[in-house]
């Protein structure tokens, strides 16, 4: 998340989680797109870290979030089946 702002963060998890959010087939509002969104760069930026990959810039944090978010979306639809 460095090289952003909280602004652009906030609309770039905005986007990245209502492109998980159309990609997933999901219901979920705006505040939850941006909340997966930001949690999602997050997530995704940890694991591919294991792994020595890095995004930089805000279209990696939008690759990033919208990797994350659709890895969250996955792991809720596993836990409440």
């Amino acid at each position: 998340m460095e090289g952003i702002g909280w602004i652009a963060a906030i609309v770039i998890g905005g986007i990245a989680g209502w492109l998980a959010k159309q990609f997933m087939n999901t219901n979920t509002g705006l505040l939850m797109n941006i909340v997966l969104g930001i949690v999602g760069a997050a997530v995704a930026s940890a694991l591919l870290g294991v792994f020595g990959i890095s995004f930089g810039g805000w279209i990696g944090y939008l690759i990033a979030g919208f990797i994350g978010a659709s890895i969250l979306i996955a792991i809720v639809r596993a836990v409440s089946r």
